[in-house]
């Protein structure tokens, strides 16, 4: 008897039957860039690759060494249709570790004398019949990452003349931050639910656990802190440490550690106490006991993440104590088990009567020193919070004796949510390669952070994930590449963005070099596209209030000034912008030289950045374009919708080029990011019109609505607001 399942696939075959081959392929972006689609036969990655394919070897018995082998028996079936695991002897690739690797290839074990346990050496030995490809490394863990890389290359089209490989990751610590809550909602997040069940756990492992630490696994990421900086004390309650432990055990082949996130409240909300004060004896043997507890559990837990004394998180300041004091009592918790603190300097508060890009400078630099070495600041890149483009934060560069660990906003909480086609990597890129000057030339931010610049204990890099339930894990293919080129910069801060964008769209999309070139171009110029509709010349916080979806530059009415767009762009009859020059709030002076008097002059200041640090009259000349600041702002503003449409039309001209499911799912967000970015400009052309009284250029077009229309608009149930 028919089922219906079985009519349900006649229909759609017969009458949709574009979508059954999508169905079929499963092709919708679940499998990331790790999808092994079968090469081309006459390609030459694959005529240099398949005898590897077909006579390969993995060292070890470790849990690791099977995901490896694993991993090499998915692709080489995907890729080359063929697969077969032999003895070393007869392997045309081996892949060892440890003492495997200097016994049987003593020729390398200088070179592998060099690397840390997460290196690894890719080798191409002897010629002819007995070429091999080697894969060494001194652990399991720099095997992983080396199979992974040695797979990009294969998924990449490199030639294997052109295998040769040396790396190790230039930050120790590289984890996504999960702004996840127990009930499932991820605070900031635009793809669905938490991907942790928590109600399911810790007896249901869902297969997507396991694919999330390979996909972690195969950039270099190393950790995972797994719930909310605006933490719920309920994650170190007994039942849940035993969840936490399943998702530690099934990350720990992959090499992916397990952090949380604590409410520093947590002695009073679970242990009974009437204090958290960290100076008092009885705090600081709860959380030892505490922290026993879970490494009872979890052996190689990774350690704690820090919210305090922001945004109303409880914190040492309660207590009349400073950060320092309170992440040294928890580091000292940590520290006989190997564990380390990431404390936030996301700190401000209007009390102190300071403008609020200069708080977390004026809050940290003075304590430079004062933290237990197994403490990292762990610092937003720009000094406000994760805008489309900000200048990098000034504590880069200013502590020589704490570590600043970088966070970057993988999710775009300000930069279209997850309907906007924009790819990070120039954004990242252009932080890390800015010269902080902090031992004079070539003190790049990227230096600091991987401890360059000063010898610290801990480096790393945090993300802020944009990972969800959706199918596509994203909510949209295109930003699958930020979770990627995150990763790739973690492990090598100065990688050129450019290549990691080649790299994903040929693992993710198509080795069509059509697809990769035009795709490329667009993603490398899709953030300064961003900028242009939503923020040019260094407007900055003017998106909606709340859920911070949208332009609203008009809102003055908030509960402090410093939530206000109006408090930023300082918009008036005679000019625009924050003045925070020497002859304004002066947190220039924050800045090393020479930066700092590049900055305070608007003469010298990177017009990227203008607005940011100079208030200026509209008739000011921009030296680029000799146009008035009123009419640049508005031709960028306009550009910037330009670009847009032409993302939608080059995506266009790919079709029958990228799998259909793929295509469509990023054609349809480009409608909705054209919608957006013409929302974006004809609101702040004519609120930033209704103050200058300047009239709109007459070679560009008119707004749809009036500026009223835009204020009207509400969006209650914008997504990824609230707890």
């Amino acid at each position: 008897m028919t089922t219906i399942k079985q009519l349900l696939l006649i229909y759609i075959f017969f009458f949709f039957p574009s979508s059954l081959a999508s169905i079929i392929s499963g092709e919708d972006g679940y499998r990331l860039w790790l999808k092994y689609d079968r090469l081309n036969q006459q390609s030459i990655t694959f005529t240099n690759y398949v005898p590897f394919a077909q006579s390969w070897y993995v060292g070890g018995h470790s849990a690791t060494s099977k995901a490896i082998s694993d991993e090499l028996e998915y692709a080489f079936n995907g890729l080359f249709g063929k697969s077969h695991r032999v003895v070393q002897q007869n392997a045309k690739l081996v892949i060892v570790y440890g003492a495997d690797a200097t016994t049987l290839y003593p020729q390398h074990a200088r070179q592998l004398s060099r690397l840390n346990d997460e290196g690894y050496l890719i080798k191409i030995v002897g010629q002819g019949q007995k070429q091999k490809v080697l894969v060494l490394a001194n652990t399991d863990i720099g095997a992983l990452y080396g199979s992974y890389a040695l797979l990009r290359k294969i998924q990449t089209g490199t030639n294997k003349a052109a295998l040769n490989l040396e790396s190790q990751p230039q930050t120790d610590i590289r984890v996504l931050n999960h702004w996840d809550n127990p009930n499932r909602h991820v605070e900031r997040g635009y793809s669905g639910q938490s991907i942790w069940n928590w109600h399911k756990l810790p007896t249901y492992i869902d297969q997507r656990y396991i694919d999330y630490a390979r996909a972690n696994a195969s950039i270099g990421i190393n950790g995972t802190v797994l719930n909310n900086v605006n933490a719920n004390a309920i994650m170190l309650r007994p039942d849940y440490l035993k969840k936490v432990k399943a998702l530690a055990d099934t990350f720990r082949p992959y090499g992916v550690k397990v952090y949380l996130s604590v409410k520093f409240s947590s002695p009073q909300l679970l242990g009974g106490l009437d204090t958290s004060d960290p100076v008092k004896t009885k705090v600081q043997q709860w959380w030892k006991d505490k922290v026993a507890e879970i490494y009872q559990e979890i052996p190689d837990f990774g350690g704690f993440l820090v919210k305090a004394n922001s945004e109303g998180q409880p914190g040492p300041g309660d207590y009349g104590r400073t950060h320092a004091e309170g992440a040294n009592m928890l580091a000292d918790a940590l520290k006989p088990y190997g564990g380390i603190v990431m404390w936030r300097a996301f700190v401000y508060a209007n009390e102190k009567n300071e403008e609020r890009s200069k708080q977390a400078y004026s809050e940290f630099k003075p304590l430079d020193g004062q933290f237990r070495d197994n403490v990292l600041v762990q610092v937003k890149n720009g000094p406000i919070d994760f805008q489309p483009r900000e200048p990098y934060s000034p504590l880069f560069g200013a502590t020589p004796n704490t570590p600043m660990m970088m966070e970057f906003q993988i999710t775009m909480e300000y930069l279209g949510f997850s309907t906007h086609f924009v790819y990070l990597g120039p954004m990242y890129e252009e932080v890390l390669k800015t010269d902080t000057y902090a031992k004079g030339q070539g003190s790049t931010v990227g230096k600091v952070v991987s401890g360059g610049v000063f010898p610290y204990k801990y480096t790393g890099m945090a993300g802020v994930s944009n990972i969800g339930m959706d199918r596509n894990w994203t909510g949209h293919i295109i930003l699958q590449s930020n979770w990627f080129v995150f990763g790739r910069m973690a492990w090598q801060p100065d990688v050129s963005a450019e290549e990691v964008a080649q790299d994903w769209v040929k693992m993710t999309l198509s080795n069509n070099q059509k697809v990769v070139d035009s795709v490329t171009k667009l993603m490398m110029s899709s953030h300064e596209t961003t900028v242009n509709y939503m923020t040019p010349l260094g407007l900055h916080h003017i998106m909606g209030t709340g859920h911070h979806y949208g332009p609203a530059p008009w809102v003055d009415n908030l509960g402090r000034a410093d939530w206000t767009p109006v408090y930023y762009h300082r918009a008036t009859k005679d000019g625009i912008g924050f003045n925070r020059s020497p002859s304004g709030v002066n947190s220039v002076a924050q800045y090393l030289s020479p930066y700092r008097e590049l900055l305070s002059n608007p003469d010298t200041t990177p017009e990227k950045f203008l607005l940011w640090f100079h208030h200026l009259p509209w008739d000011y000349k921009i030296k680029s374009s000799g146009r008035s600041l009123w009419d640049e702002l508005a031709h960028r503003y306009y550009l910037g919708v330009e670009q847009v449409a032409n993302i939608g039309e080059q995506w266009n001209a790919l079709e029958g080029l990228i799998a259909e499911s793929q295509f469509r799912q990023v054609q349809m967000s480009n409608l909705i990011h054209l919608q957006e970015a013409k929302w974006w400009r004809d609101a702040c052309m004519l609120y930033f019109q209704s103050l200058s009284g300047k009239p709109i250029p007459d070679d560009l077009a008119k707004p749809q609505h009036d500026l009223k229309y835009y204020q009207s608009l509400t969006f209650p149930y914008a997504p990824g607001q609230g707890h």
